[in-house]
């Protein structure tokens, strides 16, 4: 069952950040499925191309735009490409991550050029196309670490939680022009290729500490994600503003 109603979003423009798999892949299908026109940016073209012969199937307009996001002018040069294709924007979701989980300096840096940086450098070049849009919202993809503490992801941790203040902070900002600003806390979601996937192979005991401590009783798809981003992205949740979602199966009650 469709998580809304097929056209719910036709004739809106969406931007998704980190488009080509995992959570990315499954808010644009979602956003796609749901009659938006969707363009997605990846660092890999063949994923893109995938990822776009995926989101075709739905009869929507797709872009892609190949760049990585942790470049400077990348945000900016993404955005004007997608709303000279798109005709506009309506919808910005900030998904891409450098998942760093690393300690030094380079980690550190990844997590604010990526996790931060991009999507304050997306959301300031989509202002314009957002202010003259009638349905305008912000989406950027959170963290259930930014709001406890995970020892083993101090830096990507971190990062996430300064995505959140800021989610809050340009939700208040923008409320007077009515565009809206709210964020996902996932918590530990499985797909392949994704970190989950890896921490299988890698670390099996650590794997199913984590997969058994949650209280719903397993790891989340990403789909989970897209169905409570659909629903944030449309006018079904257009009196909410300045809000983290956490999209966890219980996992922060567990502690």
């Amino acid at each position: 069952m469709d998580p809304l109603p097929s056209g719910t979003l036709h004739g809106r423009r969406a931007l998704v950040a980190g488009g080509s798999r995992g959570i990315g892949l499954a808010i644009a299908n979602a956003l796609a499925q749901a009659g938006a026109s969707v363009s997605i940016c990846a660092r890999g073209t063949e994923a893109l191309d995938q990822a776009a012969s995926r989101l075709r199937i739905h009869g929507a307009g797709i872009h892609t735009h190949r760049c990585d996001l942790a470049e400077a002018d990348a945000p900016a040069g993404w955005v004007e490409a997608a709303a000279l294709a798109l005709g506009g924007v309506d919808i910005v979701v900030n998904n891409a991550s450098a998942l760093a989980h690393g300690t030094d300096d380079d980690a550190w840096r990844a997590g604010f050029e990526v996790d931060l940086m991009a999507a304050v450098r997306c959301n300031r070049a989509a202002l314009p196309y957002l202010r003259d849009s009638q349905h305008p919202a912000i989406l950027n993809i959170a963290s259930i670490n930014a709001l406890r503490p995970t020892p083993r992801a101090t830096a990507y941790s971190t990062a996430k939680a300064a995505l959140t203040y800021y989610t809050v902070t340009l939700a208040a900002e923008l409320a007077p022009a009515r565009i809206r600003v709210n964020a996902l806390a996932p918590g530990s979601i499985e797909f392949p290729g994704g970190l989950w996937a890896a921490r299988a192979i890698e670390d099996p005991a650590l794997y199913s500490r984590v997969r058994d401590s949650i209280p719903f009783g397993g790891f989340g798809a990403p789909g989970d994600v897209a169905a409570a981003a659909l629903f944030l992205c449309s006018d079904q949740a257009r009196w909410i503003t300045g809000q983290v979602l956490a999209v966890d199966g219980g996992q922060m009650l567990a502690g």
